[in-house]
């Protein structure tokens, strides 16, 4: 209902179609990146298989999405093993 009345003002209005389409682009985004959010290695949806996830975790591994200045493959493990 609602995506056919949006199809029917696109269309009396073309100049609506650039907003729909970066609207659309945007809520997808945000979609992916809740999504990606949510399977990271420190969220914990199961507390008695694993109940600390971060500790298992490579300390090569990428933690942020862009890294621009760390280097991630050089890094050495500080700390005791767990």
């Amino acid at each position: 209902m609602i995506f056919r009345t949006a199809v029917e003002h696109a269309k009396r209005h073309p100049g609506l179609i650039p907003q729909f389409f970066f609207i659309c682009l945007g809520m997808g985004g945000a979609s992916v990146y809740l999504f990606r959010l949510a399977k990271g290695p420190h969220v914990t949806w199961n507390k008695t298989n694993n109940p600390e996830p971060w500790n298992k975790l490579d300390p090569t591994y990428q933690y942020k999405l862009v890294a621009i200045t760390t280097d991630y493959k050089n890094l050495k493990k500080d700390g005791p093993e767990f």
